[in-house]
């Protein structure tokens, strides 16, 4: 998933005159297989042999193959240079947010989605927009009085996981989810979007994939009554 960035083109290789020579640079070309950033192992477009790292300094998702992830996804690897995404999708609706959350959120779209940085020590807030993910400052304190106190917040991992909110119909509803699936939804939307609100395609796109999230998320488990007890 890095590389170079858009408009980016390397140079290499000798000089073709002619027609022909040009023939390569106006005719589509294949689209390039995804390699492991790690071993340089080919990976599948999606799927269990596809997965992905965190580097936390840079906060880049990195593709992986399964044997590379797994090296990032044991006991006592969450504090190095890659954290390897985890594949849990939760929800908690005994413990819906409040009225008026988003309100104090001030998120000016009705997506959005919000990670721990540990390096950092504090919440970062994110929504799509045409222009890709657009970053809102958010106090702790605000995070602490909407977000902070939930289930969810406390079993949320670091780095690799976010709270993926959604306000529709007046209700706001909350997911845990894996960090690389909100970049996803953010890739997908900026290739969508027209206009002032989107569009048709990108709000049956957003439609589909919340309807996904739903489907793939667990409700989290209440906790036992005596572990409750001091």
């Amino acid at each position: 998933m890095t590389g170079p960035g858009p408009g980016v083109l390397k140079a290499g290789g000798s000089r073709d005159a002619g027609p022909r020579g040009l023939r390569r640079f106006t005719q589509p070309r294949p689209p390039r297989p995804e390699t492991c950033e790690l071993c340089g192992a080919l990976l599948p477009e999606e799927g269990p042999g596809h997965r992905h790292l965190v580097e936390t300094e840079k906060r880049a998702m990195v593709c992986a193959c399964t044997a590379c992830s797994l090296l990032f996804d044991r006991p006592g690897t969450s504090t190095g240079r890659y954290r390897a995404v985890p594949d849990r999708y939760l929800s908690d609706p005994a413990h819906p947010l409040e009225e008026g959350a988003w309100e104090l959120l001030q998120i000016p779209v009705g997506v959005a989605f919000f990670f721990r940085n540990a390096a950092l020590d504090r919440l970062v807030a994110l929504y799509p927009s045409p222009a890709g993910a657009t970053e809102s400052e958010l106090d702790p304190e605000t995070w602490q009085s909407v977000l902070g106190g939930g289930r969810l917040a406390a079993v949320l991992e670091p780095d690799v996981e976010a709270l993926l909110l959604r306000r529709t119909q007046g209700r706001t509803t909350c997911h845990l989810v894996p960090i690389d699936i909100c970049y996803e939804l953010v890739g997908r939307m900026r290739l969508l979007w027209h206009g002032f609100d989107g569009g048709a395609e990108a709000r049956a796109a957003l439609d589909a994939f919340f309807a996904h999230v739903e489907r793939r998320a667990r409700v989290l488990a209440e906790e036992p009554v005596e572990a409750r007890r001091p």
